[in-house]
This record gives C-alpha cells, structure tokens and sequence, in this order.
C-alpha cells in the first residue's frame, strides 16, 4: 500500500469514528469530505436546530466533539497530524452559503509509536454514552475532580467547578430556561421532529435512550415532552458534582474548540467511571447564559453546563442513540 492509501484509509476510519461523537439532541450535523491527503469538516445547515439554536453555537459545539472523535482515531493509530482551524469559519448564520468552507482541516504528517493512553481513549468512543438516570450519592473523589479539570484545561478549555450556592442559582437558570421554551410553541415542534419514539432515520433521541420520567433532582433535567422507556433510578443528585464548562471568547472557532474539549472532558470521565450529562439548555437563553458568565466572574464564556456523578455499577449502560450511515456523512472526493 503506498503513503497516500494508506493516509486516506486512516482518513475514512477517521471519520468513521467521529459517527459516534455525542450532538446536540444527536442531530449529528457534521459532513466529512476526504481529498488531496486531508480531512475536512463541515457544518450541515439541514441538522441545525434553527429554533433552538439559531446562531448556530451548539451545531459548533457538535462539530467540535466529532472533530476531536477523528484525532482519536488518528492517534489510536500513531499518526501525527496538523489541524487547522479557519479563524472565521462559515457558522450557519453567516451571509454566505453555510458548509461552504471547512470548519477545520486535518492532515497527517507522519507515524509514531503508538501511545497506550491513545488506545485507552479509542476504546472511551464505544464505551460513552448520554446517561440520563441519576447517579449515585458518592460523591466524586477530589483527585478524579482535579483530574477532570486538568483535562478540559489541556484540551484548551476551563471547568468550573460550582459551590453548593451556585448549584442552586444553576437551578433556577435550568427552571427558567425550561420555562421560556415550554411557551415557544415552534421550538416545541422542533423538538417534536428530533426527540422520541423509534427514531427510524438515524438520527434524534429515541424513546430507549430517555427516562420514564424526570428524576426529583436538585437541577431539573430537560424535559423533552417525549415519554422514554428507560427507568430514572431511584437517587436524586445528592452526590452530584455540577460545573460549567467555558472558554475564553465567543467567536465560531471558540466553540468549535469548546467541542473538542468536551470530547476530551466526556472521553476521560468514562475512563474514571463517572457519568457526564450536558446541559445546554441555560446556555441556549440569553438570561440564563448571562446568569452563567456571573457565575464565571465574567471571565469567560459558557459553552454548557455539566452533571458529574458516580455510576451505578448495578446499571448497563444505555442504549446507543443511532447514528447516520457512513455513506451520508462522509466524501471521498479524490
């Protein structure tokens, strides 16, 4: 097999992979194109939640976590590589047509010596899941807490860890985030389209990967208006560690990397057996992104808002929520 082979399969497998990075209500919107020894991302206007998220940030946000699913790939098979990341990439609001130049570009350069940390982190793709149940009253020891942090750090982001008083103003920003979309009926209808039931078109968040009901818990979850089958469990989130995840600017390279990021931050907490649950719906209201950077001291920007917990190790993990076909999400150009 000659280099350039044997880069574009490790290109196709790259993108592969990042199939089963986690997305905004799984909309997956991310399109790979293979061409001229490179692998570039784009944003898919079509799978952007225009109601929920018109400026486009949490489809950012998604493409970041595929965009690092790839790099895992790539390091799990020892290759080195660039990324480039267009300072002013195209964001689904932008005047010109959206996917038209990538959000970022990677090209591999050469071979190492595979790291076992790299294969560690492949095998987190598989294993990671959105577990909505509640976690356990064991709290999360402060060596795995500082570990986490240290991880989003390296990955070019910040976590912030709350106090107990900032859980309960992150609860009133949940209760009022909810509120204000439960009297959107578009947005309402929009989730509709993407959330429950069987989900036979490969994307959304089926019945399966949803509770029965939502768990008593100090910071409510989403309500989805979509009745799940999976069973909430009988704890609360005594035992919750609850963060905000931020970055430093707010531009669309910012949350791309804000996605790398919570790729790296979700990928390590499988690894330490503790279950990382997204909330973005504070983050998706001005108010309550307003009432996050306050707790940030205004020293940055919030990308989401976070639950850590101990998982139950009576509890299998979740179905996984279905993902697009290779052939839908990824070009072969050369």
């Amino acid at each position: 097999m000659s280099n350039a082979e044997e880069v574009k399969k490790a290109l196709v497998q790259a993108a592969d992979a990042a199939r089963f990075a986690p997305s905004i209500h799984n909309t997956q919107p991310w399109r790979w194109v293979v061409r001229d020894g490179q692998l570039e991302l784009f944003g898919v206007a079509e799978r952007q939640l225009t109601e929920q998220d018109p400026e486009g940030r949490m489809l950012l946000l998604s493409c970041g976590t595929a965009l690092h699913h790839a790099q895992v790939a790539l390091d799990a098979e020892g290759w080195r590589y660039e990324v480039t990341r267009p300072e002013s990439p195209d964001s689904p609001d932008s005047p010109e047509a959206p996917g038209d130049r990538p959000l970022a570009v990677i090209r591999p350069t050469d071979r190492e010596a595979i790291r076992p940390e790299a294969t560690r982190h492949f095998q987190m793709l598989q294993v990671r899941r959105t577990d909505r149940r509640t976690v356990t009253d064991d709290a999360i020891p402060e060596s795995t807490l500082a570990f986490l942090v240290k991880a989003a750090e390296e990955a070019g982001a910040r976590l912030h860890v709350l106090d107990r008083d900032q859980v309960l103003e992150l609860a009133v920003a949940v209760e009022h985030a909810q509120k204000a979309q439960d009297t959107d009926d578009r947005l309402r209808a929009e989730m509709a389209t993407w959330v429950g039931g069987e989900r036979t078109g490969d994307t959304g968040i089926p019945a399966s990967a949803l509770p029965e009901e939502l768990p008593l818990t100090t910071v409510a979850e989403r309500d989805f208006q979509a009745r799940g089958t999976l069973p909430a469990g009988d704890g609360h989130d005594r035992g919750a560690t609850y963060g905000v995840l931020y970055g430093t600017g707010d531009d669309a390279v910012d949350w791309l990397r804000g996605g790398e990021a919570l790729s790296r931050l979700w990928l390590t907490s499988a690894e330490q057996a503790v279950s990382l649950l997204p909330l973005s719906g504070p983050v998706e209201i001005p108010s309550t992104r307003f009432a996050l950077r306050r707790m940030l001291g205004d020293v940055g920007y919030p990308f989401l808002a976070l639950r850590l917990g101990s998982l139950d190790p009576a509890h299998s993990a979740p179905p996984r929520t279905p993902r697009l076909p290779a052939g839908q999400v990824i070009e072969i150009a050369d």
